[in-house]
């Protein structure tokens, strides 16, 4: 189907279900009941998981494909950004036009930055991806803020005003990021008995995007294009010695995947109509970084499940207080209980990064695919168990002639 032989054309199947379920796979709980602190269902945190896996798909083409490794992929992801907030600014909240644009300059910034970084290769080639995005951080932090040409707005961050042109805002259409009239943020909620269901049109959006770069990302980790990608990373000094020159595909491995992070970007501010130079800082960098190796380098679908993975213990984990705790353990006589929430509470809140630090150590020292890896080892031992249990006798004799 598309062009994909059977084992992709199922992953991408897959990935599909779990994007379109997503608001009833993500809120298993109902609601009120104490477990429901784990639903995941709203839509801006569903929104959160298609944008960074997006993301995240975009930095694999480089890094799990070519092994160069990018700590400035963060200035992508807020170029985006801006140039989305601007096209509203400019034009009108319809986000067609400012998706298109994002990705667009986020191609021709990673084609500049791409063209010099690649002069290197290794920890040199990171530590220029590295310096060229604090570059575009100050850069927009500071520089550009400039109240004669205020392209950034500094700090406070771009946003839509009142008196901006928006020279092709309709006088009907919302007052909001729309996609022909229908609002991001418009949300039809589903009441099932306890449960309750958020479906969005912001993140159905979002998801079909994600579907379709992802079919995109499958169709490039299979062409001829990744085959050669791949040799760059297996030994690219063998593959120049052979008369192939691979800062080509190296070039254009490093602006595609810079236009997957423009597109993330974009698409957060078409939910979200701001833009700020906290989305370029090397923090973000480093967290998409996370993302890839915690799912599995190299991998289809391991970027969009790290993603999903850091995004959910970001935004879950980080909600649960000592109240909550307390009302977990209540049952527990009241020393035991406080004793139990003393020894949990540095894991929770503000405290999640010590959870996530763990669990990612975990991923690495026993899962070096990462959690591609860990799935594919508790398939095989089911297949395993499946096998040995076909293959057990069944008790029966036949009977003696």
């Amino acid at each position: 189907m598309l062009g994909l032989n059977k084992k992709d054309t199922s992953l991408l199947i897959v990935v599909a279900l779990l994007t379109l379920l997503a608001p009833f796979i993500l809120n298993p709980f109902p609601e009120g009941s104490a477990m429901a602190q784990f639903n995941a269902g709203y839509p801006d945190l569903m929104q959160r998981f298609v944008i960074f896996g997006i993301f995240a798909i975009g930095f694999n083409i480089l890094f799990g494909l070519t092994g160069y490794l990018s700590f400035g992929h963060a200035a992508f992801l807020g170029v985006g950004s801006y140039s989305a907030v601007w096209m509203f600014k400019l034009l009108s909240y319809n986000v067609i036009p400012a998706i298109a644009l994002s990705v667009v300059v986020a191609g021709l910034f990673s084609l500049l930055i791409g063209f010099i970084s690649l002069r290197r290769s290794g920890i040199y080639f990171s530590i220029l991806t590295l310096a060229f995005a604090q570059m575009s951080f100050a850069l927009a932090y500071s520089v550009l803020s400039n109240p004669k040409f205020n392209l950034t707005n500094g700090e406070t961050g771009l946003q839509v005003y009142a008196d901006d042109p928006q020279i092709l805002q309709g006088a009907n259409a919302p007052d909001l990021p729309h996609l022909f009239g229908l609002p991001m943020r418009a949300t039809y909620t589903m009441d099932v008995g306890a449960w309750s269901f958020d479906f969005n049109a912001g993140y159905y959006l979002c998801a079909i995007i994600m579907m379709a770069v992802f079919y995109l990302s499958i169709r490039i980790f299979r062409s001829p294009f990744g085959m050669m990608l791949r040799a760059v990373k297996s030994n690219q000094q063998r593959m120049n010695y052979t008369g192939l020159n691979s800062k080509p595909y190296t070039l254009a491995a490093f602006v595609i995947s810079g236009m997957y992070a423009g597109l993330a970007g974009g698409l957060m501010a078409a939910m979200d109509p701001l833009a700020g130079a906290e989305r370029m800082q090397w923090t973000a960098s480093g967290e998409v970084v996370l993302m890839t190796i915690l799912g599995g380098t190299g991998t289809l679908i391991g970027p969009v499940l790290g993603a999903g993975f850091i995004k959910y213990f970001e935004n879950i984990f980080s909600k649960i207080n000592d109240n909550v705790l307390h009302s977990w353990f209540a049952f527990l006589p009241d020393g035991l209980e406080d004793a139990v929430v003393f020894v949990i509470h540095p894991f929770i809140g503000k405290g999640w990064h010590l959870t996530l630090g763990i669990l990612f150590m975990l991923v690495v020292i026993y899962l070096p695919g990462g959690l591609v890896e860990g799935g594919q080892r508790l398939l095989k031992r089911f297949k395993r168990k499946k096998k040995d249990t076909d293959d057990a006798p069944s008790g029966k004799t036949e009977p003696a002639e």
